[in-house]
């Protein structure tokens, strides 16, 4: 499969999931996708990182950075050898608690890291070889931590703010940060020069209640769409470009469907569903919206719990139309990424990935990989050898 192969890294959580102590065996593995079949296989592990729920890959393809998701969070640079493997460059902090986004800007000089726990911001210089630069190696620390306040009616989710998602706005002088916490998109005013940041106010205000999660723009730039993660919404937005703000023009459900049978295996010792990413009493069925993302004229969105992959057809006034849902063989998808017309899943309960065709109602491959929480595809640097990439049929 030597013509069509395309490498993914894939960050996992402990074997215990999400919330639960890191440090036990999980990691970052290299897969291979048959972008002609999408069989998953020839997967190997090839770094051990606390916690590793969020990746990023510098454009050079020499560089990997990797959140670590925990109280004392932290951001490794890893190297990329030759054979595909990792040796971490450098860990330094991530500027708060329990990182879980990372996004390099646009021209890769710097990245930005979300702490969901503390709702900070962490701004990290990048040198032009991808290592973080001197300032922060010299401070184990990002150059700027950038902060917010504000809650939601939420008492057990939004008691303070919490910042899951950061993006470029169309034309790049500005950063927007996903606030689940208070239910707004803050932005912040980039520097062209250095890259430094200042705080400029809300672009966005959701309905109470919301908790945005995660957020994709139409290549247009002239709407932007959320998953409301505590409301079951995905949401649209009129963006204004040079205002950097957007103004609410429709919701819809995420999914219609209710959440899947709990697996035996998801029951904690009170009959309760175990849902670390979800604490409280009402964790037991709950329907949450994780990740998103635009592919041709079509929105994917994946739902936990209800466990399915919705598409949604963009109009050409940039409203939404279900098309379709498809419900997955795994449970609780955390992320997906588009590779070559393959979606790749990262079914984080159910220990595998799985592929299905954009477009297409069932699932092609399913691969056992455990608690996977992200799925970044290689960039600048192909993988040699590995004949086939076979999976388990789905």
């Amino acid at each position: 499969m030597s013509t069509s192969r395309r490498d993914l890294w894939t960050g996992t959580y402990p074997t215990a999931g999400a919330g639960s102590p890191p440090g036990t065996g999980e990691g970052i593995w290299r897969v291979a996708l048959d972008a002609s079949t999408g069989g998953l296989g020839d997967a190997r592990q090839v770094a051990v990182t606390p916690a590793p729920s969020f990746l990023a890959a510098h454009p050079s393809g020499r560089v990997l950075y990797a959140v670590g998701e925990d109280t004392a969070g932290t951001v490794t640079a890893f190297a990329v050898g030759d054979d595909g493997g990792l040796t971490p460059l450098a860990t330094v902090g991530s500027g708060g608690a329990d990182p879980c986004h990372l996004l390099l800007d646009d021209d890769a000089r710097t990245l930005l890291v979300a702490n969901y726990s503390s709702g900070t911001l962490g701004v990290l210089p990048i040198d032009p070889d991808g290592r973080f630069a001197v300032e922060v190696l010299a401070a184990g620390a990002p150059a700027q931590v950038l902060g917010h306040e504000g809650t939601g009616p939420r008492a057990d989710r939004q008691e303070g703010p919490h910042a899951h998602f950061v993006a470029l706005a169309p034309g790049g002088r500005h950063v927007l940060v996903v606030d689940l916490g208070t239910d707004e998109v803050r932005r912040y005013t980039r520097d062209p020069g250095t890259g430094r940041l200042t705080a400029d106010g809300i672009a966005a205000t959701l309905p109470p209640g919301t908790g945005p999660r995660h957020l994709a723009f139409a290549p247009t730039g002239e709407h932007a769409y959320l998953t409301g993660e505590l409301d079951n919404t995905v949401l649209v937005l009129a963006w204004d470009a040079a205002s950097a703000t957007g103004r609410l023009v429709q919701t819809l459900p995420a999914t219609t469907r209710g959440p899947a049978p709990v697996a035996a295996e998801d029951l904690g010792p009170t009959g309760i569903p175990w849902s670390p990413d979800v604490p409280g009493p009402d964790d037991a069925g709950p329907v949450l919206p994780s990740h998103l993302a635009l592919t041709g004229d079509r929105l994917l969105v994946a739902t936990r719990t209800a466990d399915v992959l919705a598409e949604l057809t963009v109009g050409p006034d940039g409203l939404l139309t279900p098309a379709a849902e498809v419900a997955l063989p795994g449970r609780w998808p955390r992320h997906f990424a588009v590779v070559d017309g393959w979606v790749v899943v990262a079914d984080q309960r159910s220990h595998g990935l799985s592929t299905l065709r954009v477009g297409a109602t069932d699932v092609t491959t399913t691969l056992a990989l455990t608690s996977p929480a992200c799925v970044v595809p290689v960039v600048g640097l192909r993988a040699e050898g590995a004949e086939g990439a076979e999976g388990t049929a789905g």
